[in-house]
């Protein structure tokens, strides 16, 4: 499971056109894999975020974004972080998983979630629902899903889904491990507790805790092995080698993409002392690991290796 993941979140760069564009993510992804970061993760979405840039800010269709990697890493885990379940019938992302697991020799892993960047739903035509449609539909994706990558031949007659024994062939190369993105302590970490292998959580640095202490009590609920699941935090930052370079590359990010001046007081953002220190203390919370992007300077070569450098003694010990 991912201790130390690498997401990158958007591919609009500096002076980078389309024909340059995988070079730039391909050289990322190598970085991940040789600096040691497990797990090399994307966004499964088709407009860029609102935090990170316009709907009209290039965006790559995550699985085949995926599988192009997979030719090019050797060591790291493969996922999107998170999987919009909306975007795919269950059946067809148990075979486009097992595809890419087939494809990087063992190496998937599902992200998955409910849901929620409606502007992207309504432009092009994914149903978005209420809240509570979103999470029925994702439970029951998951029982058809998790079926499938597990060589069951699940039946289901569900409200959203409807399968007849689903046969998945050929299999996964091995497990495939399923993470559930979320921090909602009602409803997420409930199906993290019953269903995935991992949690990975988006809030506060102070809300850690309460978020574990209900994965908890769900786990005691529903008699689960609470140690079977990987909590991980998801965080952002931007390395460099001295302060002022980070400051400098930071600024420059945030002129060529606006949007990014909101998130800034969120980045943790320095030379590699400083962002050790910071990760430091959220594993001090109790997390299990991070995932981290690099939205201001990660297409900048060298970078996501001195992060992966910088963060990898940290988790390893």
């Amino acid at each position: 499971m991912t201790r130390l993941g690498y997401q990158i979140p958007n591919f609009t760069y500096p002076d980078t056109d389309g024909a340059a564009l995988f070079d730039t993510v391909r050289r990322q992804a190598v970085e991940a894999d040789t600096s040691g970061f497990d797990t090399v993760l994307v966004m499964d979405h088709f407009y860029q975020l609102p935090m990170l840039g316009s709907p009209q800010n290039a965006m790559l269709e995550c699985y085949t974004l995926l599988s192009a990697l997979a030719q090019h890493t050797r060591r790291v885990r493969l996922s999107a972080l998170v999987t919009g379940n909306t975007y795919r019938n269950p059946a067809l992302l148990a075979k486009t998983v097992t595809a890419l697991d087939v494809v990087s020799g063992g190496r998937a892993q599902l992200g998955i979630g409910a849901g929620w960047y409606e502007l992207e739903h309504d432009s092009l035509g994914f149903e978005f629902g209420t809240f509570t449609d979103r999470f029925e539909r994702l439970e029951e994706a998951l029982q058809i899903v998790i079926g499938m990558l597990r060589g069951e031949r699940p039946t289901l007659e569900g409200r959203w889904y409807r399968v007849r024994d689903a046969v998945n062939s050929p299999p996964p190369v091995g497990r495939i491990p399923v993470m559930i993105g979320g921090a909602g302590e009602r409803k997420t970490l409930r199906m993290a507790a019953q269903y995935a292998d991992e949690s990975n959580i988006i809030c506060g640095i102070d809300e850690i805790p309460r978020k574990l202490a209900a994965l908890d009590e769900h786990c005691a609920r529903l008699g689960r092995d609470r140690g079977e699941i990987t909590v991980t935090y998801q965080t952002s930052a931007c390395i460099a080698p001295t302060r002022e370079e980070a400051e400098h590359e930071l600024d420059a990010a945030v002129s060529g993409i606006p949007e990014l001046a909101a998130r800034r007081g969120g980045m943790i953002a320095g030379d590699p002392a400083t962002v050790a220190a910071a990760y430091e203390k959220i594993l001090a919370t109790g997390v299990d690991g991070v995932t981290v992007n690099l939205p201001a300077n990660g297409h900048v070569e060298g970078r996501v290796r001195l992060l992966g450098e910088t963060l990898a003694p940290l988790i390893t010990g």
